[in-house]
């Protein structure tokens, strides 16, 4: 299966030529991630969560959490994926919709105002793209030589 199989998990190698970086530099590199301009955060996972760190964005235009767990597995140099969605269903409703693997999540709204000249305009109030934490992660993961495995059931 190979190539197919990874282009379906997500799973993607680093460039030839990449010296791998110890387990504990790719850690440090994942946290380093977190800061004031991004939207989510990159945190050590808690014990239930059966991972070694998880990038977490809540969404709360959309009612919606993400949450990316990862596993550093230092005897391969790969780091194991597992992204999560949560989403309620309506703002009154006690129901969650729950997905998981690697599937991009798009969202944007708008509302209509009037514009300089008086006519009514279209104007993007949100803009949402879930890739937005998923590729600064998988970059650093690949900036240190390693490979972002995607999975699809565990870690």
């Amino acid at each position: 299966m190979g190539r197919l199989w990874d282009k379906f998990t997500g799973t993607t190698y680093p460039e030839s030529g990449v010296a791998p970086l110890p387990a504990a530099e790719v850690r440090t590199a994942l946290l380093a991630v977190n800061g004031p301009d991004v939207p989510f955060r990159v945190r050590n996972a808690l014990p239930a969560e059966k991972a070694d760190l998880v990038a977490e964005w809540q969404v709360r235009e959309l009612r919606m959490t993400l949450r990316t767990r990862m596993r550093l597995i230092p005897e391969t140099r790969e780091v194991r994926t597992l992204d999560e969605r949560w989403e309620a269903s309506a703002p009154d409703s006690l129901g969650k919709r729950y997905g998981r693997g690697p599937a991009p999540h798009v969202a944007r709204q708008w509302t209509y105002e009037r514009g300089p000249d008086g006519r009514r305009q279209k104007v993007e109030t949100l803009r949402f793209d879930s890739r937005d934490m998923r590729n600064p992660l998988r970059e650093a993961v690949l900036g240190a030589g390693w490979i972002w495995r995607g999975v699809l059931s565990h870690l």
